[in-house]
């Protein structure tokens, strides 16, 4: 399972973050959160896919977020419709779109099927307050009827912590289709500063699952 660390801030923690080599990069475009990113990024190495992140965000805006800062995904965390995701695509053929779904003890799978042809990926985090950065993890046993074959990033209050919960996910059925881990809050020293430390030890852990 591949690594996406989201929710980077500060330029300087950008590259230390790079360098231990995680496959996505998350930078949120959502003005309410405390992880809102407005600057400049520094040169990355092209291994690492950046991700925007986007509530219900104006499709114009995501647009030129994508050319401002050379986007390979965009991460959709709100309302957006399939006509939306696929007017996206339309627009920019090249991109990855990553469709968010919140969950706590159960989900209707249903609500995927129109999604389905218009999204790369889909991402499933813990349904709370906040779109997104809840810090805690929803029951990943309910991913073991997961109908798809698309393949999907798992998200949600994921730390040091769970290294067990996650190799027991790996061995599940609910694992099949995990493409990728997302961490982001468990990992910081405040909001957007990411504890180099900490996620290097986890990336060594991840590394023998």
């Amino acid at each position: 399972m591949k690594l996406k660390i989201c929710g980077m801030k500060y330029e300087d923690n950008m590259k230390q973050v790079a360098a231990l080599e995680p496959d996505y990069l998350g930078f949120i475009f959502y003005k309410k959160s405390a992880r809102y990113f407005s600057g400049d990024l520094p040169e990355l190495p092209e291994s690492i896919k950046k991700v925007g992140v986007f509530v219900d965000a104006e499709l114009e805006d995501v647009i030129n977020k994508i050319a401002t800062y050379n986007l390979q995904a965009v991460q959709l965390h709100g309302n957006e419709t399939p006509e939306y995701c696929m007017n996206l695509s339309r627009m920019h053929t090249e991109i990855e779109i990553i469709k968010v779904f919140s969950i706590k003890d159960r989900f209707n799978f249903e609500v995927l099927d129109p999604y389905e042809p218009v999204c790369h990926y889909f991402l499933f985090d813990t349904k709370g307050a906040l779109p997104g950065g809840n810090g805690y993890t929803f029951n990943w046993n309910v991913l073991n009827s997961y109908p798809s074959t698309k393949p999907f990033f798992l998200s949600g209050g994921i730390g040091l912590d769970e290294m067990e919960k996650l190799n027991k996910f790996k061995a599940s059925k609910a694992s099949r289709y995990c493409k990728a881990i997302d961490v982001n809050s468990k990992f910081e020293i405040e909001p957007g500063l990411k504890s180099v430390a900490l996620l290097k030890a986890f990336n060594i852990k991840r590394s023998q699952i």
